[in-house]
């Protein structure tokens, strides 16, 4: 292909990733900078039956005309990244010398909203990728094995936690373990404990929620690996079996290096996914005791009085950066499997 034929061809792919991607993150990157301007106030007298009073009120249409004249608000640097609501670091360093031991220190430390997020966040992403990865090829082995007549029915019902919408699937299994759900009043019965609630304990809902991940996740990795499978050359897997090979061998040696870049791209999509874990906090009501990155963004622009523009884009950045640090070993390796085969 000519080289201006391939950027004829490329070209369009460019400027999509151009406009739909790097300018997003551009401005994101400029928004985390300033911050919400102060809402102009003025002192207003209120007369009554019984004399008058003097109070502050917002002066709605001075606060419109600085947001028009200053719309990114005002400059405060990487002031917000440091704040109290992110990275904290002078806090941080008063809660270091207040402790007496490490353990404390760190239980003091996700007690702050930014750590609080980035502890659930990384615990749900660590724990539910390998398990989305393992569970999944397990699948694909056990169905790969089934007669035809048989494999149809059971991909269309293992592929059904990923038809289901992420939210309406949380919706459905918070009900499910509600007191009067019935993985609830089951538990109730099973431990004789009519007070036995999994949404009042801290530790029951982070379960709940990597046990609903893994739920919604696998049939994806499912799906890729059956797919893997289906090429698999039949040649080199005959003369294992040939060559004596049991049946944990040939798995081992020569359906798991097949499979392996496979895997290096569930990893992939799975550790950007989970490390974005949303849904299921929304859908489960969980922020009193899991929160995640996604959602102290969403918290900030919900509009709770005033929407923290700047406080979202900052805990944004964060959230790049820490996908960007986990997909470092899966592109290493990607890379270095592509630098093998040349």
């Amino acid at each position: 292909m000519r080289n201006r034929t391939f950027f004829w061809f490329v070209a369009p792919s460019i400027i999509a990733m151009f406009v739909f991607i790097a300018l997003p993150i551009v401005s994101v990157c400029v928004q985390s900078l300033f911050i919400e301007k102060p809402r102009v106030m003025i002192e207003a007298e209120s007369c009554g039956p019984f004399g008058c009073d003097k109070e502050l009120r917002v002066d709605e249409a001075a606060t419109l005309q600085a947001q028009r004249e200053h719309p990114l608000g005002q400059f405060n640097g990487f002031g917000t990244y440091l704040d109290r609501n992110h990275l904290a670091f002078d806090e941080l360093a008063t809660r270091w010398h207040a402790s007496a031991t490490v353990g404390e220190f760190f239980r003091s430390m996700v007690l702050l909203p930014f750590y609080r997020a980035l502890a659930f966040t990384l615990t749900y992403a660590f724990v539910v990728t390998p398990i989305v990865i393992g569970l999944g090829f397990l699948i694909a082995l056990a169905v790969n094995t089934l007669p035809n007549l048989l494999k149809g029915p059971i991909i269309f019902t293992s592929l059904l936690p990923m038809i289901v919408t992420p939210l309406i699937g949380s919706l459905v299994l918070f009900w499910m373990i509600d007191a009067n759900g019935v993985i609830g009043a089951s538990l109730q019965w099973l431990f004789n404990d009519p007070n036995l609630s999994l949404k009042a304990s801290i530790g029951f809902t982070w379960v709940t929620l990597l046990v609903y991940g893994i739920w919604q996740s696998t049939p994806f990795a499912f799906v890729v690996f059956y797919a893997g499978l289906q090429t698999l050359p039949q040649d080199t897997l005959e003369s294992a079996m040939i060559d004596g090979a049991s049946r944990w061998e040939q798995t081992r040696y020569v359906v798991i290096p097949h499979l392996m870049p496979l895997a290096t791209f569930v990893a992939l999509i799975q550790v950007m996914d989970n490390f974005r874990v949303f849904e299921p906090i929304v859908g489960f009501n969980a922020e009193a005791s899991a929160i995640s990155l996604s959602w102290l963004i969403f918290n900030d622009l919900q509009g709770r009085g005033v929407q923290l523009f700047g406080s979202a884009a900052a805990t944004s950045v964060m959230t790049i950066i820490g996908v960007s640090l986990l997909l470092i070993p899966v592109l290493r390796r990607v890379w270095h499997d592509f630098s093998r085969k040349r």
